[in-house]
């Protein structure tokens, strides 16, 4: 890995770090830049302004998530297992503390004073998880392996929400085990609707 590829890499897991610990609003080139060990003059020269980096950082973000999930799908194909792995990764990124917080969950909470560019991409980042809970949840279905009243739609939008919400709530609380205490009857909510 070059030196200017790996330098930039370190800038994006600088400020995702930041922006976990603080939002949008939450950090500085000059804290990057004291955090990386380089001077805030070269943070300018890989991402011009703050809305460049933190854009960089969300699209990244959809774009590993989309390779994470389309890997998962490969390796299980199994609805139900595909939920607990989704869930599963969150709840170790949670107890490691390696990713405490969903960066475009944070940043949703900030929507309404992010830059437009930053924001068009944390919805898109929505709308591709939104599109895969709910193929998950439709395949589910016609498998026989989940029974909901509503629509896949609903119930994916409802799974999305549970997630992020026990994320808040086990950073409230301090307590990464709330997080899969949340999550793991949820799950089991759905299998348990097949009749």
């Amino acid at each position: 890995m070059s030196n200017l590829l790996m330098t930039s890499d370190q800038i994006l897991a600088s400020a995702r770090t930041f922006i976990v610990a603080g939002g949008y609003n939450g950090f500085s080139y000059a804290d990057i830049a004291g955090e990386v060990g380089i001077r805030k003059a070269s943070i300018h020269h890989h991402f011009p302004s703050k809305v460049d980096l933190v854009r960089t950082l969300v699209a990244q973000h959809r774009e590993r998530t989309e390779a994470g999930m389309a890997d998962l799908e490969s390796k299980l194909p199994d609805p139900l297992a595909q939920l607990r792995a989704y869930a599963g990764h969150w709840a170790k990124c949670i107890e490691d503390a390696s990713m405490p917080f969903c960066v475009c969950a944070l940043l949703a909470s900030e929507l309404p004073a992010l830059p437009p560019e930053v924001a068009v991409e944390v919805r898109a980042y929505f709308r591709f998880l939104s599109s895969w809970l709910t193929k998950v949840m439709q395949r589910g279905a016609e498998q026989g392996i989940f029974k909901f009243a509503g629509s896949a739609e609903l119930e994916a939008e409802t799974f999305m929400a549970t997630i992020h919400g026990a994320m808040l709530s086990a950073r409230a609380y301090g307590n990464p085990a709330i997080f899969d205490a949340i999550l793991t009857p949820t799950v089991q909510r759905l299998s348990a609707k097949v009749h």
